[in-house]
């Protein structure tokens, strides 16, 4: 049994989409940003950073995990899925997991905070951020249109890159013209397993408008 602790954002759908597809039992911890629950003491002993998602695997000697990018490895090695074992293989994986982890997610993270959050606007820091975001975008248009997902089979490259690219409109960035990144898109979210992990956790109408907020944030 897994326990996710989780919220409502990209980086926390990025292990409950994974844990849906591979299958394994998990119950969700949902922490409250509005009160604060990912500095709580007793959850910064699991995550020192105090962000989330984080897991704790209890069939593992309640093994604990932090950082989304490698709650997806340890998953996808426990499991001999969502990422081949051989070594060029696993190298491409995770290469494109790393373009995710050090690209899309601060760069769109960050066009957030200027384009929805910031308390003046500052055009320059906008279109900065917001055409970084797009330029990376468009690497991943390129790349879709060689290979029907990132690393040639599903893998945990898409699944972590999925939930940022589709809230692309929240950081006011277009995939208009890029059409092997729609296509890839409109792939992911037609999987059942994606869209339950897209659930999780269920949010009240107030704790959204909070998670809306801490998705500018949370961008590892």
């Amino acid at each position: 049994m897994i326990d996710l602790y989780t919220a409502d954002t990209p980086n926390g759908f990025k292990v409950s989409i994974a844990l849906e597809e591979l299958g394994l039992p998990y119950e969700v911890h949902a922490l409250s940003f509005a009160n604060r629950e990912q500095k709580a003491p007793e959850y910064l002993k699991i995550n020192p950073n105090g962000r989330i998602p984080a897991i704790v695997d209890r069939d593992n000697d309640h093994f604990a995990v932090f950082e989304s990018g490698a709650i997806l490895i340890y998953l996808a090695e426990k499991t001999g899925r969502l990422m081949p074992s051989d070594f060029k293989g696993r190298s491409t994986v995770i290469q494109w997991l790393m373009f995710q982890m050090g690209g899309v997610g601060p760069m769109q993270g960050q066009a957030n905070v200027f384009y929805r959050y910031f308390p003046e606007k500052i055009p320059a820091a906008i279109e900065r951020y917001q055409n970084e975001t797009r330029r990376l975008y468009e690497v991943l248009d390129s790349r879709l249109g060689q290979v029907e997902y990132l690393a040639g089979d599903y893998s945990i490259a898409d699944i972590a890159t999925f939930p940022w690219v589709r809230i692309h409109d929240w950081a006011g960035v277009s995939v208009d013209g890029l059409e092997h990144l729609q296509r890839w898109m409109t792939a992911l979210e037609a999987r059942p397993a994606v869209q339950r992990g897209l659930q999780v956790p269920p949010s009240t109408k107030a704790e959204a408008e909070q998670v809306k907020a801490a998705q500018s944030i949370l961008v590892r």
